[in-house]
Protein backbone atom coordinates (compact mmCIF):
# COMPACT_ATOMS: atom_id res chain seq x y z
CA UNK A 1 0.00 0.00 0.00
CA UNK A 2 1.02 3.34 -0.20
CA UNK A 3 1.91 5.41 2.65
CA UNK A 4 -0.32 7.75 3.92
CA UNK A 5 1.38 10.89 3.12
CA UNK A 6 1.22 9.64 -0.73
CA UNK A 7 -2.47 8.93 -1.06
CA UNK A 8 -3.94 11.63 -2.79
CA UNK A 9 -7.09 12.96 -0.79
CA UNK A 10 -10.03 15.22 -0.49
CA UNK A 11 -11.78 16.63 2.64
CA UNK A 12 -15.60 17.40 1.83
CA UNK A 13 -17.65 19.44 4.59
CA UNK A 14 -21.12 20.61 4.52
CA UNK A 15 -20.08 24.14 5.48
CA UNK A 16 -17.75 26.13 7.66
CA UNK A 17 -19.08 28.47 9.34
CA UNK A 18 -17.95 27.79 13.15
CA UNK A 19 -18.94 24.83 15.54
CA UNK A 20 -17.78 21.62 16.82
CA UNK A 21 -17.87 19.83 13.65
CA UNK A 22 -15.80 22.49 12.29
CA UNK A 23 -12.95 21.39 14.37
CA UNK A 24 -13.01 17.93 12.99
CA UNK A 25 -12.01 19.38 9.55
CA UNK A 26 -9.22 21.34 11.35
CA UNK A 27 -7.52 18.08 12.18
CA UNK A 28 -8.05 16.05 9.71
CA UNK A 29 -6.59 19.76 7.47
CA UNK A 30 -3.65 18.75 10.19
CA UNK A 31 -3.15 14.98 8.91
CA UNK A 32 -3.63 15.63 4.99
CA UNK A 33 -2.34 19.38 4.68
CA UNK A 34 -2.23 19.73 0.72
CA UNK A 35 -5.58 17.81 0.72
CA UNK A 36 -8.29 20.53 -1.04
CA UNK A 37 -11.61 20.90 1.17
CA UNK A 38 -14.90 21.43 -0.72
CA UNK A 39 -17.70 22.86 1.21
CA UNK A 40 -20.91 24.66 -0.03
CA UNK A 41 -19.93 28.04 1.70
CA UNK A 42 -17.34 29.53 3.70
CA UNK A 43 -16.40 32.25 6.14
CA UNK A 44 -13.09 34.55 5.62
CA UNK A 45 -11.88 32.96 9.06
CA UNK A 46 -12.18 29.91 8.46
CA UNK A 47 -10.69 29.88 5.11
CA UNK A 48 -7.59 31.47 7.08
CA UNK A 49 -7.92 28.49 9.60
CA UNK A 50 -7.60 26.45 6.70
CA UNK A 51 -4.80 27.82 5.01
CA UNK A 52 -6.55 28.70 1.82
CA UNK A 53 -7.78 24.92 0.63
CA UNK A 54 -11.16 25.79 0.78
CA UNK A 55 -12.70 25.09 -2.63
CA UNK A 56 -16.72 26.59 -2.61
CA UNK A 57 -19.20 27.29 -5.81
CA UNK A 58 -21.69 29.40 -6.88
CA UNK A 59 -23.43 29.02 -2.75
CA UNK A 60 -20.84 30.92 -1.29
CA UNK A 61 -21.59 34.29 -3.32
CA UNK A 62 -25.80 33.12 -3.02
CA UNK A 63 -27.40 36.69 -2.66
CA UNK A 64 -29.74 35.53 -0.36
CA UNK A 65 -27.69 33.90 2.88
CA UNK A 66 -30.69 32.98 5.08
CA UNK A 67 -31.97 30.83 2.25
CA UNK A 68 -29.21 28.88 1.39
CA UNK A 69 -28.87 27.86 4.92
CA UNK A 70 -32.17 25.82 4.67
CA UNK A 71 -32.99 24.95 1.29
CA UNK A 72 -30.66 21.66 1.37
CA UNK A 73 -31.88 20.97 -2.22
CA UNK A 74 -29.31 23.60 -3.11
CA UNK A 75 -26.55 21.67 -1.06
CA UNK A 76 -27.78 18.29 -2.58
CA UNK A 77 -27.13 19.97 -6.22
CA UNK A 78 -23.57 21.27 -5.57
CA UNK A 79 -22.51 18.32 -3.80
CA UNK A 80 -24.19 15.81 -6.03
CA UNK A 81 -22.14 18.16 -8.89
CA UNK A 82 -18.78 17.37 -7.68
CA UNK A 83 -16.50 15.08 -9.18
CA UNK A 84 -13.85 13.18 -6.85
CA UNK A 85 -12.65 10.49 -8.84
CA UNK A 86 -9.21 11.36 -9.09
CA UNK A 87 -8.83 11.03 -5.59
CA UNK A 88 -7.24 7.90 -3.48
CA UNK A 89 -9.25 8.46 -0.90
CA UNK A 90 -12.14 11.48 0.22
CA UNK A 91 -13.32 11.99 4.06
CA UNK A 92 -16.77 13.48 4.15
CA UNK A 93 -17.17 15.58 7.37
CA UNK A 94 -21.04 15.51 6.90
CA UNK A 95 -24.10 15.44 9.41
CA UNK A 96 -26.10 16.89 6.37
CA UNK A 97 -25.39 16.66 2.79
CA UNK A 98 -21.51 16.01 1.96
CA UNK A 99 -21.59 12.93 2.17
CA UNK A 100 -23.28 12.92 -1.20
CA UNK A 101 -20.77 13.62 -3.47
CA UNK A 102 -19.41 11.45 -6.17
CA UNK A 103 -16.31 9.37 -5.96
CA UNK A 104 -15.21 6.14 -8.62
CA UNK A 105 -14.64 2.62 -7.91
CA UNK A 106 -11.05 2.98 -6.64
CA UNK A 107 -11.85 6.03 -4.77
CA UNK A 108 -12.31 5.28 -0.75
CA UNK A 109 -14.62 7.31 0.23
CA UNK A 110 -15.29 7.34 4.72
CA UNK A 111 -17.84 9.33 6.30
CA UNK A 112 -17.04 11.08 9.48
CA UNK A 113 -20.44 11.09 10.66
CA UNK A 114 -21.82 13.98 12.60
CA UNK A 115 -25.40 12.85 13.06
CA UNK A 116 -27.94 11.39 10.69
CA UNK A 117 -29.39 14.67 8.86
CA UNK A 118 -31.21 16.28 11.99
CA UNK A 119 -34.19 17.98 10.04
CA UNK A 120 -34.62 14.56 8.19
CA UNK A 121 -34.78 12.19 10.88
CA UNK A 122 -34.00 12.37 14.75
CA UNK A 123 -34.75 16.09 14.98
CA UNK A 124 -37.97 16.42 12.07
CA UNK A 125 -40.78 17.49 14.87
CA UNK A 126 -38.65 19.72 16.77
CA UNK A 127 -38.00 22.00 13.17
CA UNK A 128 -40.97 21.46 12.35
CA UNK A 129 -42.28 23.29 15.61
CA UNK A 130 -39.32 25.68 16.08
CA UNK A 131 -37.30 25.76 13.07
CA UNK A 132 -35.28 28.63 14.84
CA UNK A 133 -34.75 31.24 11.70
CA UNK A 134 -36.62 33.79 12.97
CA UNK A 135 -38.91 35.79 10.61
CA UNK A 136 -38.00 32.94 8.01
CA UNK A 137 -39.91 30.49 10.08
CA UNK A 138 -42.97 30.16 8.30
CA UNK A 139 -41.02 29.35 5.20
CA UNK A 140 -38.85 26.77 6.53
CA UNK A 141 -42.12 25.10 7.83
CA UNK A 142 -43.95 24.77 4.54
CA UNK A 143 -40.45 23.40 2.67
CA UNK A 144 -39.90 21.39 5.28
CA UNK A 145 -42.96 19.35 5.39
CA UNK A 146 -43.56 19.70 1.84
CA UNK A 147 -40.59 17.96 0.56
CA UNK A 148 -39.24 15.59 3.56
CA UNK A 149 -40.25 12.56 1.60
CA UNK A 150 -38.46 12.95 -1.18
CA UNK A 151 -35.07 14.47 0.84
CA UNK A 152 -35.33 11.33 3.06
CA UNK A 153 -34.93 9.08 0.25
CA UNK A 154 -31.82 11.05 -1.01
CA UNK A 155 -30.25 11.06 2.40
CA UNK A 156 -30.86 6.93 2.68
CA UNK A 157 -29.35 6.99 -0.58
CA UNK A 158 -26.67 9.52 -0.11
CA UNK A 159 -25.83 7.30 3.25
CA UNK A 160 -24.51 4.38 0.56
CA UNK A 161 -22.21 5.85 -1.06
CA UNK A 162 -19.39 6.23 1.59
CA UNK A 163 -17.28 2.82 1.85
CA UNK A 164 -17.13 3.19 5.64
CA UNK A 165 -18.93 5.52 8.20
CA UNK A 166 -17.21 6.49 11.50
CA UNK A 167 -19.83 7.77 14.28
CA UNK A 168 -18.63 10.54 16.40
CA UNK A 169 -20.04 8.80 19.38
CA UNK A 170 -22.19 5.61 20.57
CA UNK A 171 -25.70 7.41 20.63
CA UNK A 172 -24.90 8.71 16.63
CA UNK A 173 -23.49 4.54 16.02
CA UNK A 174 -27.23 3.78 17.43
CA UNK A 175 -28.81 6.32 14.80
CA UNK A 176 -26.58 5.49 12.01
CA UNK A 177 -27.86 2.08 12.29
CA UNK A 178 -31.39 3.22 12.39
CA UNK A 179 -31.97 5.56 9.84
CA UNK A 180 -29.26 4.39 7.50
CA UNK A 181 -29.18 0.58 8.07
CA UNK A 182 -25.13 0.79 8.59
CA UNK A 183 -22.90 -0.51 10.47
CA UNK A 184 -20.43 2.23 11.61
CA UNK A 185 -17.13 2.27 14.39
CA UNK A 186 -16.50 5.19 16.98
CA UNK A 187 -13.95 7.91 16.72
CA UNK A 188 -14.72 10.73 19.35
CA UNK A 189 -14.29 14.02 17.85
CA UNK A 190 -11.34 16.21 18.72
CA UNK A 191 -11.41 18.10 21.51
CA UNK A 192 -8.69 21.04 21.99
CA UNK A 193 -8.66 20.42 25.96
CA UNK A 194 -5.23 22.53 25.99
CA UNK A 195 -7.28 25.53 25.71
CA UNK A 196 -7.99 25.24 29.08
CA UNK A 197 -5.10 23.97 31.37
CA UNK A 198 -3.74 27.98 31.87
CA UNK A 199 -6.68 28.59 34.31
CA UNK A 200 -6.01 26.46 37.26
CA UNK A 201 -6.74 27.10 40.94
CA UNK A 202 -10.05 29.75 39.88
CA UNK A 203 -12.49 30.51 42.79
CA UNK A 204 -15.47 28.92 41.05
CA UNK A 205 -18.93 30.65 41.61
CA UNK A 206 -22.25 30.34 39.64
CA UNK A 207 -23.01 28.14 36.71
CA UNK A 208 -22.11 28.34 33.02
CA UNK A 209 -24.09 27.24 29.95
CA UNK A 210 -22.04 27.38 26.17
CA UNK A 211 -23.44 26.96 22.30
CA UNK A 212 -25.35 27.89 19.93
CA UNK A 213 -28.43 29.34 20.82
CA UNK A 214 -31.17 26.72 19.29
CA UNK A 215 -34.03 25.18 20.42
CA UNK A 216 -33.20 21.54 20.41
CA UNK A 217 -30.21 22.41 22.57
CA UNK A 218 -32.27 22.66 25.46
CA UNK A 219 -30.63 25.99 26.99
CA UNK A 220 -34.49 26.85 28.23
CA UNK A 221 -34.53 24.17 30.98
CA UNK A 222 -31.19 25.79 32.43
CA UNK A 223 -32.64 29.47 32.66
CA UNK A 224 -35.81 27.85 34.05
CA UNK A 225 -33.90 26.23 36.67
CA UNK A 226 -31.93 28.98 37.62
CA UNK A 227 -34.59 31.57 37.47
CA UNK A 228 -36.89 29.25 39.36
CA UNK A 229 -33.65 28.61 41.92
CA UNK A 230 -32.21 32.44 41.87
CA UNK A 231 -28.57 31.03 41.15
CA UNK A 232 -26.25 32.61 39.13
CA UNK A 233 -26.09 31.07 35.28
CA UNK A 234 -24.02 32.42 32.89
CA UNK A 235 -25.23 31.99 29.42
CA UNK A 236 -22.17 32.47 26.70
CA UNK A 237 -23.21 32.42 23.07
CA UNK A 238 -25.92 33.59 20.26
CA UNK A 239 -28.65 31.82 18.01
CA UNK A 240 -31.86 31.98 16.52
CA UNK A 241 -33.13 31.17 19.61
CA UNK A 242 -31.83 33.75 21.59
CA UNK A 243 -34.38 36.38 22.00
CA UNK A 244 -37.49 33.91 23.17
CA UNK A 245 -34.16 32.55 25.74
CA UNK A 246 -33.84 36.33 27.25
CA UNK A 247 -37.64 36.61 27.21
CA UNK A 248 -37.58 33.51 29.82
CA UNK A 249 -34.33 34.36 31.96
CA UNK A 250 -34.92 35.93 35.77
CA UNK A 251 -32.41 38.60 37.48
CA UNK A 252 -30.12 35.31 37.85
CA UNK A 253 -29.22 34.78 34.42
CA UNK A 254 -26.59 36.80 32.38
CA UNK A 255 -26.09 36.56 28.73
CA UNK A 256 -22.54 36.89 26.99
CA UNK A 257 -22.58 37.24 23.25
CA UNK A 258 -19.19 37.49 20.87
CA UNK A 259 -17.04 36.37 24.25
CA UNK A 260 -13.53 36.40 23.22
CA UNK A 261 -11.82 33.38 23.54
CA UNK A 262 -9.84 33.72 26.61
CA UNK A 263 -13.41 34.76 28.64
CA UNK A 264 -15.34 32.17 27.42
CA UNK A 265 -12.07 29.57 29.12
CA UNK A 266 -12.23 31.84 32.02
CA UNK A 267 -16.14 31.25 32.47
CA UNK A 268 -16.21 27.54 32.07
CA UNK A 269 -13.14 27.19 34.27
CA UNK A 270 -14.27 29.64 37.02
CA UNK A 271 -17.94 27.85 37.16
CA UNK A 272 -19.09 25.16 39.86
CA UNK A 273 -20.88 23.13 36.88
CA UNK A 274 -21.41 23.44 32.99
CA UNK A 275 -24.92 22.46 32.72
CA UNK A 276 -25.17 20.48 29.34
CA UNK A 277 -29.60 19.89 29.11
CA UNK A 278 -29.85 18.99 25.27
CA UNK A 279 -29.51 15.44 23.25
CA UNK A 280 -26.50 16.70 21.36
CA UNK A 281 -24.76 14.09 19.33
CA UNK A 282 -21.19 14.11 20.94
CA UNK A 283 -21.11 17.34 23.05
CA UNK A 284 -17.52 19.06 22.36
CA UNK A 285 -18.73 21.86 25.17
CA UNK A 286 -19.19 19.47 27.68
CA UNK A 287 -16.37 18.06 27.22
CA UNK A 288 -14.37 21.51 27.06
CA UNK A 289 -15.84 21.87 30.87
CA UNK A 290 -14.38 18.42 31.63
CA UNK A 291 -11.22 19.51 30.49
CA UNK A 292 -11.36 22.54 32.06
CA UNK A 293 -11.64 20.37 35.52
CA UNK A 294 -15.46 21.60 35.29
CA UNK A 295 -18.33 19.16 37.11
CA UNK A 296 -21.38 18.72 33.98
CA UNK A 297 -24.88 18.01 35.05
CA UNK A 298 -26.33 16.90 31.91
CA UNK A 299 -29.45 14.94 30.58
CA UNK A 300 -28.72 11.46 30.60
CA UNK A 301 -28.89 10.75 26.86
CA UNK A 302 -27.03 11.24 23.81
CA UNK A 303 -23.05 11.74 23.65
CA UNK A 304 -22.93 12.68 26.99
CA UNK A 305 -23.33 9.11 27.82
CA UNK A 306 -20.19 8.69 26.17
CA UNK A 307 -18.06 10.64 28.65
CA UNK A 308 -19.84 11.55 32.09
CA UNK A 309 -19.24 9.51 34.74
CA UNK A 310 -20.94 10.08 37.91
CA UNK A 311 -19.16 10.79 40.95
CA UNK A 312 -15.88 11.56 39.13
CA UNK A 313 -17.26 14.27 36.68
CA UNK A 314 -20.35 15.01 37.03
CA UNK A 315 -24.30 14.06 37.23
CA UNK A 316 -27.16 12.69 35.34
CA UNK A 317 -30.85 14.27 35.11
CA UNK A 318 -33.68 12.68 33.47
CA UNK A 319 -36.36 12.87 31.87
CA UNK A 320 -35.86 15.91 30.28
CA UNK A 321 -37.87 18.33 32.42
CA UNK A 322 -37.44 21.82 34.16
CA UNK A 323 -38.19 19.96 37.50
CA UNK A 324 -35.71 17.18 36.37
CA UNK A 325 -33.31 19.71 36.13
CA UNK A 326 -33.90 21.62 39.77
CA UNK A 327 -33.92 18.21 41.64
CA UNK A 328 -30.22 17.41 40.29
CA UNK A 329 -29.27 20.83 40.96
CA UNK A 330 -30.27 20.81 43.66
CA UNK A 331 -28.48 17.33 44.75
CA UNK A 332 -25.55 18.28 43.38
CA UNK A 333 -22.30 19.05 45.91
CA UNK A 334 -18.77 20.78 44.30
CA UNK A 335 -17.33 19.24 46.96
CA UNK A 336 -17.92 15.59 45.72
CA UNK A 337 -15.67 16.24 42.73
CA UNK A 338 -11.92 16.53 41.73
CA UNK A 339 -10.77 18.85 39.80
CA UNK A 340 -7.62 16.92 38.54
CA UNK A 341 -9.84 13.90 37.79
CA UNK A 342 -12.13 15.17 36.07
CA UNK A 343 -9.44 16.66 33.89
CA UNK A 344 -8.19 12.79 33.54
CA UNK A 345 -11.88 12.09 31.99
CA UNK A 346 -11.01 14.43 29.38
CA UNK A 347 -7.44 13.56 28.17
CA UNK A 348 -8.67 10.75 25.86
CA UNK A 349 -10.91 12.98 23.89
CA UNK A 350 -7.82 15.22 22.52
CA UNK A 351 -7.12 16.30 18.77
CA UNK A 352 -3.97 14.45 19.29
CA UNK A 353 -5.75 11.17 20.42
CA UNK A 354 -8.22 11.64 17.33
CA UNK A 355 -5.47 11.55 14.73
CA UNK A 356 -4.12 8.58 16.09
CA UNK A 357 -7.52 6.82 15.90
CA UNK A 358 -7.86 8.29 12.50
CA UNK A 359 -4.44 7.22 10.99
CA UNK A 360 -5.10 3.86 12.24
CA UNK A 361 -8.23 3.15 10.96
CA UNK A 362 -7.50 4.49 7.13
CA UNK A 363 -4.14 2.23 7.71
CA UNK A 364 -6.08 -0.47 8.01
CA UNK A 365 -8.27 0.32 5.28
CA UNK A 366 -5.37 0.57 2.93
CA UNK A 367 -3.83 -2.56 3.87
Amino acid sequence: MKPLSELKVAIVHDWLIGGGAEQVVLSLHEMFPDAPIYTSYSTKLWRQKLDGKVVTGYLQYFPFAQLRKFIPVLRILWFSSIKLDKFDLVISSSGAEAKGINTSGKTIHINYCHAPTHYYWSLYDEYLNRPGFGSFDWLAKIGLKTFVGPLRKWDEKAAMKPNYIIANSSYTQTNVKKYYHRSSVVIHPPVDTSRFEKNNNLVRSGFVITGRQTPYKRIDLAIEACTQLNLPLAVIGDGPDHTRLLSIAGPSVSFITNASDEKVVKKVSSAVAFIFPGVDDFGISAVEALSAGTPVIAYKGGGALDYIKPKINGTFFDPSTKDALIKSIGNFKPQDFEEKNIKKTAVEFSSENFIKKMNEFITDVFK
